[in-house]
């Protein structure tokens, strides 16, 4: 059953082909060319030609006919209510590392959604495991060309996949990848690694198996489940140790190595949580392929390390002084530390401080900065030398919000620390501007 209020027009973009036309916000789009449309990717699909005739049902139940005049790539310019133009799709998995089963009660209830819809895929980049796409989602995507569809494998022995998912169809749901292979969709993996489970001898399984993907699937990205603290009554799961995240890495780049000289890409990244967790240097930029998988915290720190080094070829020092202070989680304390330090080189003037954020809200066991909460800065910054300005990374905020996963905002933090707070991006350019601005002038 389509969700007929998804398809309602809350806006219209200025100057837009739309803005020209008699369409009105609250309008319904029913059809665009004759095509039904039940979602994005039907409108998106259908409003490809030059020439769109809307069919349009007001809110009074009126019908009325529209036709657009565009170039091919313009988009008409109509806004829904909901971005997908349908329903969302929960997750009909229980899979034994999910991260949301791993939450505390009490939070917002946006964050208990499971989604793994193949649409937000194509949207968002959202990972999807398959099991809940039908025969007639796979056939939309190979009719529409919809391109790069991101899949979480987590391992390609179906009957491991079905304990792995607590869903029955797990195992079986692989085949869909072969039909999107076949067609010549570009898809990019994902596979969360629990300690033995799917590491090891399976791990070995699934990169030689997913391999004969190439080209079509781009990059195959290894992480570690994470692990909170409220785990009581799911499936035991332990954590990687550094010689378990050394074998990981060895594992991967022994691949990466026959891959390459196969197909000139390294094919499978292992994230950086395995490097700094085994104590080993962070790999070349070049092996990253071109970063395809930063969102899966693949390369994020060598890419920081190299517009670091970037922006820092072009410093000739400056008098600027002042006092200002920053924040990061575990994982990338060491990097963010070590940058700073070298900028003081450039600014003797300034002081700059840089806080390693423990994650006590989540664990002790959850080290990225984007799970950092504001009641854990708080807490830890209290009484702490923090100058005339806060810096906190841009990826611990609700993207287009100012508000952290636990809903404090940048006001409550502000009021709490008594200081002035600014985002900053999670790159090394953006490292050397904190410096460079005037911001932190006195």
């Amino acid at each position: 059953m389509m969700n007929d209020k998804a398809r309602k027009i809350s806006g219209i973009r200025p100057g837009s082909p739309a803005s020209l036309l008699d369409i009105c916000t609250g309008d319904e789009l029913v059809s665009v060319n004759g095509l039904e449309i039940k979602d994005v990717f039907d409108y998106q699909y259908a409003s490809l030609d030059e020439e769109c005739l809307l069919e349009l049902k007001g809110e009074d139940g009126r019908k009325k006919e529209v036709l657009v005049t565009k170039t091919e790539d313009e988009d008409i310019g109509l806004i829904f209510e909901e971005g997908l133009m349908d329903c969302y799709r929960s997750c009909r998995n229980r899979c034994i590392f999910c991260f949301i089963d791993q939450m505390p009660k009490g939070m917002r209830e946006t964050l208990y959604f499971k989604d793994d819809d193949s649409r937000l895929s194509f949207l968002q980049g959202n990972y999807v495991t398959l099991t809940n796409m039908s025969d007639e989602d796979i056939d939309r995507i190979i009719r529409y060309n919809l391109s790069p569809v991101n899949i979480s494998f987590q391992t390609t022995n179906p009957r491991l996949r079905v304990k792995m998912m607590g869903n029955r169809f797990a195992g079986e749901a692989l085949k869909k990848a072969d039909r999107l292979n076949e067609a010549g969709i570009t898809m990019n993996g994902q596979i969360v690694l629990c300690r033995g489970i799917n590491d090891g001898d399976e791990l070995e399984r699934s990169i030689k198996d997913l391999s004969s993907y190439i080209p079509n699937l781009q990059s195959l990205s290894v992480v570690p489940v994470g692990l909170t603290k409220y785990r009581e009554g799911l499936y035991e799961l332990e954590p990687f140790d550094e010689n378990d995240s050394a074998l990981v890495i060895d594992t991967i780049e022994k691949w990466q190595k026959k891959l390459y000289r196969k197909h000139g890409i390294h094919f499978v990244h292992a994230s950086d949580e395995w490097y700094v967790k085994a104590g080993r240097d962070l790999p070349p930029a070049e092996s990253y392929d071109g970063y395809p998988q930063l969102e899966n915290g693949v390369g994020m720190l060598r890419l920081m390390e190299t517009g670091y080094a970037a922006s820092l070829s072009g410093l000739h020092g400056s008098a600027l002084s002042g006092e200002f202070s920053c924040v990061t989680g575990r994982l990338s304390f060491p990097y963010v530390k070590r940058m700073v330090e070298g900028l003081k080189d450039f600014f003797p003037n300034v002081d700059a401080h840089v806080y390693c954020i423990e994650n006590e809200f989540f664990g002790e066991n959850i080290t990225v900065t984007g799970l950092l909460t504001g009641k854990d800065i708080i807490r830890q910054l209290k009484g702490r030398k923090l100058g005339g300005r806060l810096y906190i990374p841009e990826n611990v905020l609700r993207a287009g919000e100012e508000v952290l996963l636990d809903d404090i905002t940048i006001d409550d933090i502000e009021q709490a620390l008594q200081v002035k707070v600014d985002i900053v991006k999670s790159d090394g350019t953006s490292f050397v501007s904190m410096f460079e601005g005037n911001k932190i002038r006195r």
